[in-house]
């Protein structure tokens, strides 16, 4: 049976190109648009959020997957970019997010093979089950760097 759940972020205009933003869960913070669409450096903006909403979720969702593959996670860090069209019309667009997932993990005495291919599969999960990623119509490349150590 399906179940339903709902989020919260509120936000707030405070002035030229100024926002604040609460979180359903407890963060607030400052917001504006980046400088290249009138808005200040140095600040969050609703670009930004979008590539960390996917990245953060695609980690999130390895750690599940490491965890049931048994994956011996020693490190992960993921750098990730989104490139968006401007069209003529001035619309705009992500049309690609892309990850670049550094993975350490320790073999634990198995085969090195092994457990990189397991650890490809997780990644795999990772991106199907990622409710972000599968939420936008951006391509989604994921570029790993996997580190089996002994």
């Amino acid at each position: 049976m399906s179940r339903t759940a709902t989020y919260h972020t509120t936000v707030r205009w405070t002035g030229e190109h100024w926002g604040h933003l609460v979180m359903g869960n407890g963060p607030e913070m400052k917001f504006s648009a980046p400088p290249d669409a009138h808005g200040h450096a140095g600040v969050f903006t609703p670009e930004d959020a979008f590539v960390a909403a996917a990245n953060t979720c695609v980690m999130m969702m390895f750690l599940w997957a490491a965890e049931r593959f048994k994956l011996k996670l020693l490190a992960y860090e993921c750098r990730s970019e989104g490139t968006k069209l401007i069209e003529l019309d001035r619309t705009e667009i992500f049309t690609r997010l892309h990850f670049r997932p550094v993975i350490r993990i320790a073999a634990a005495g198995e085969p090195r093979a092994a457990v990189e291919a397991r650890t490809r599969r997780a990644l795999q999960a990772a991106q199907k089950y990622s409710l972000v990623a599968n939420s936008v119509k951006s391509e989604i490349v994921v570029e790993p760097e996997l580190i089996i150590e002994e």
